[in-house]
């Protein structure tokens, strides 16, 4: 089950890998595409009698009902030409298939290794490592199948390789857990929180970037701001009372296993703080409708602050040393 596992990783690793590239190309490709077309949009302006009408499904600016250019939404191939983003087909289409056989491939190693460990994927950085990429994915394949932005992927998923290439950095086997990690029931909500909150959180950051340096590519087959910032807030919700959860599970825990609620762990307190940022995003969001650059620099900080949660630690030692 072990070696089932580790060839699992390996698999997922290499298949991120292989999206990623396809985006990077995906995005070169349709930067072309602009170019050739925008030398061609007088022309098919003087045919057409006019600019095409968003959503129509015809001529150059073909838009669906977020204002994503139709050839950029689904999978369209510059090589079999456009009226054609509605068809299973092209790079962007197989670049999905891709990531969505790496989930897969992940939940095989989670699942294979937890039945050897006979626990859940905290009890080491390799562990959680692996479970934060899944997390990572899982929301992605979600988000980007909900809003149909699959160019999400060029911020999103090098975040998930990232952290693959880490796992694989680090000791993987397997250890005899220590003594404060045995109440398996709380762990496994605890840690299923902090995966999926991580996960949203690392969407909300792809988000957040691409809305900042929209205005810098702009016509490049980037989804509407106004949609990204949609995409930040709707990922923002998942996280907060994901995190939310975790915290008072965590303290709960914590309880049991040393004696106290709250000790000021360096990992407690960057959770803390994280929740109070993603806390100070929505409050902004609802109640001063807070939206733009503001909005989106909050979701890159809450995000970093999710990173410092789980790395800090390592640097700075305290009761979650472990992990």
């Amino acid at each position: 089950m072990f070696d089932i596992s580790q060839y699992a990783l390996l698999a997922a690793t290499g298949l991120v890998a292989i999206a990623v590239v396809a985006h990077v190309v995906i995005a070169v490709r349709y930067r072309r595409h602009e170019e050739d077309r925008s030398t061609q949009r007088p022309r098919s302006h003087a045919m057409a009698g006019g600019p095409a009408t968003p959503g129509s499904g015809t001529g150059p600016e073909a838009v669906d009902e977020f204002g994503n250019p139709l050839d950029a939404v689904v999978g369209y191939d510059p090589d079999r030409g456009a009226g054609s983003s509605d068809r299973p087909f092209g790079l962007v289409w197989y670049a999905e298939k891709v990531v969505q056989l790496a989930a897969i491939f992940l939940s095989i190693n989670l699942v294979t290794r937890a039945i050897t460990t006979g626990h859940g994927p905290w009890a080491n950085q390799h562990e959680f490592a692996v479970a934060f990429s899944w997390g990572i994915l899982v929301a992605y394949v979600l988000f980007a199948w909900r809003y149909r932005v699959r160019m999400l992927g060029l911020v999103v998923l090098p975040v998930a390789l990232a952290m693959l290439i880490y796992a694989d950095t680090v000791e993987a086997q397997v250890r005899p857990l220590v003594p404060a990690l045995h109440n398996n029931l709380m762990l496994t909500i605890h840690v299923a929180c902090a995966v999926l909150a991580y996960g949203a959180g690392a969407v909300a950051f792809g988000a957040a970037v691409m809305y900042l340096v929209h205005p810098h590519v702009r016509g490049r087959g980037l989804p509407s701001r106004q949609l990204l910032d949609e995409i930040g807030y709707r990922s923002a919700i998942v996280t907060y009372p994901l995190l939310t959860v975790m915290i008072i599970l965590g303290a709960v825990w914590a309880n049991v296993a040393w004696g106290r609620y709250w000790s000021w762990d360096p990992k407690e307190t960057a959770a803390l703080v994280t929740w109070l940022i993603y806390g100070a995003y929505l409050h902004a969001r609802v109640a001063r409708d807070w939206r733009g650059e503001r909005a989106a620099w909050l979701l890159i900080l809450g995000f970093v602050a999710i990173l410092f949660t789980y790395f800090g630690n390592l640097f700075l030692g305290g009761l979650h040393s472990y992990a």
